[in-house]
């Protein structure tokens, strides 16, 4: 078995991943900012991090920040993981990071091209929202009497605990390249999800879907995130709400 470290392995996505790779009987370690004994600020490096790496054969890298950060760290990460001989670096990364001009986007592209050219054996794989985003969003919107959402887009949400499960299968494996995208089961509306978000919370608003406007915008419109001919995904939105609201009513 393999020696791996999962950066961001608190987080929704890669505390899943690592998860998923001890129940393997890999040899997992977790580094985020407060996880003992690897904590550690990619975007500020220093001794932890070569600590975290020495006998590492492979690194996902799931660690991300929209406020900014990532193409540092993931500078400062590569460096680290050549030094220690690592074998392969796992990227998880969007769909539409080359089409969409969002600057988050825009960050999460130069850190792939950054993986790239790392002279690491490395894996790239691009998924769609998960539903935690989405629903994370609707939470927000739906504080206001009216919720209020972006005219003309869909959006493919995916399941992240199927994500984890693909992104660790990619890690125990040899490197790929960039593998095919992995998108959720349904491509729907905005206003579509948003009601049914409202439906399974109880909560009532009326959705008023409005227009904005700018570059990133005409991307979303224009379906620059979405993977329709990859929607491999199973579980539905509709499905994590009830999961979600069960968990929560058991809690």
């Amino acid at each position: 078995m393999t020696t791996i470290l999962v950066t961001g392995g608190t987080g929704t996505l890669g505390r899943l991943v690592a998860e998923r790779l001890r129940a393997d009987g890999h040899e997992v370690r977790v580094l985020s900012r407060h996880a003992q004994p690897y904590a550690v600020d990619l975007r500020k490096g220093g001794p932890g991090l070569d600590a975290a790496m020495a006998g590492v054969d492979t690194v996902v890298h799931c660690a991300s920040s929209p406020g900014g950060g990532d193409e540092e760290a993931a500078t400062r990460l590569i460096a680290a993981a050549r030094e220690a001989g690592v074998r392969h670096l796992v990227y998880i990364s969007i769909v539409g990071v080359d089409r969409v001009p969002l600057g988050y986007y825009r960050s999460k592209l130069a850190v792939e091209r950054l993986v790239e050219e790392s002279g690491i054996g490395w894996t790239v794989l691009r998924a769609t929202q998960f539903h935690d985003l989405i629903a994370q969003l609707f939470g927000m919107l739906s504080k206001s009497p009216v919720m209020l959402v972006p005219a003309g887009v869909r959006d493919q949400p995916v399941e992240v605990a199927e994500v984890a499960d693909r992104l660790a299968g990619l890690a125990v494996t040899a490197p790929a390249g960039r593998v095919e995208d992995m998108g959720g089961p349904e491509v729907r509306s905005l206003d579509s999800l948003a009601r049914a978000y409202l439906k399974a919370t109880g909560r009532r608003r009326p959705v008023v879907s409005v227009p904005l406007w700018g570059k990133a915008y005409r991307g979303f419109r224009s379906g620059g995130h979405l993977a329709p001919g990859l929607a491999v995904g199973k579980g539905t939105f509709e499905e994590y709400l009830r999961g979600r609201l069960a968990g929560r009513r058991e809690a």
